[in-house]
């Protein structure tokens, strides 16, 4: 199994590493800094260099339980060494857009009980589904404030593991309205100090202030309890 380097260090932007196993263009890793496709955050981009050689590597998925590195080109072989290095001013973009994803998420949902439904994080804009019963722009505009408040005082991020019946104990660790696969036994939890603590994958700034003020671009009433909200970030 691929040992996602990410996970413990999202400032990562390279490594080495070995290839361990190939399917066309398509490669797996010993380990990687490359974030697969998930959880609404894209999957990173970058290059691989092995003998002199480069590979661009244009998106990285999970697919029947390994990380695939899809390639541009072919030529590696299992057992090569390879160099590893992320597009780091896309994925950055990413954590930042990530980490306000989750405190305005934990503002909503600690001000006015609404969940999360959907979301996809993107370089310029993300957007994320949200449950409130009433359509109330006032409101969301103080949420998004109160957010940019709080992020401003230069909140820590930390990350840790708890098994999934110890993070399962914590009162609303996991605020998705679909919840977590089963199959998940250890969770990786986010905590933005002060503001959310929740169980996630992706990959986070270290401290609120990296962020930037959330901008609502756009808000749209999706049907009956359904609202979707579009932001950007700005220095």
């Amino acid at each position: 199994m691929t040992k996602l380097l990410y996970q413990d260090d999202s400032y990562l932007k390279e490594f080495d590493t070995n290839v361990v196993s190939v399917d066309g263009n398509k490669i797996e890793l010993e380990r990687t800094v490359f974030y697969p496709e998930g959880g609404g955050q894209p999957g990173d981009v970058g290059v691989l260099n092995s003998n002199g050689a480069d590979y661009n590597v244009v998106g990285v998925k999970k697919e029947n339980g390994k990380i695939m590195h899809e390639l541009g080109n072919e030529g590696l072989k299992k057992g090569d060494k390879v160099k590893g290095a992320i597009d780091w001013q896309r994925r950055y973009k990413f954590m930042r857009m990530h980490t306000a994803s989750h405190s305005l998420a934990a503002i909503f949902n600690k001000e006015s009980g609404a969940l999360i439904t959907g979301n996809q994080i993107g370089e310029e804009q993300t957007r994320f589904d949200f449950n409130l019963e009433n359509f109330d722009r006032e409101l969301i505009d103080k949420l998004v404030e109160m957010t940019n408040k709080l992020m401003a005082q230069g909140k820590p991020v930390n990350i840790s593991y708890k098994s999934r019946e110890e993070a399962m104990q914590i009162p609303a660790v996991v605020k998705l309205a679909k919840g977590l696969p089963e199959s998940i036994k250890t969770l990786r939890l986010v905590e933005i100090e002060g503001i959310d603590l929740q169980a996630d994958g992706g990959t986070h700034v270290r401290n609120t202030s990296e962020v930037g003020n959330i901008k609502v671009e756009r808000l749209e009433n999706k049907g009956k309890n359904n609202r979707r909200i579009y932001f950007s970030l700005a220095k």
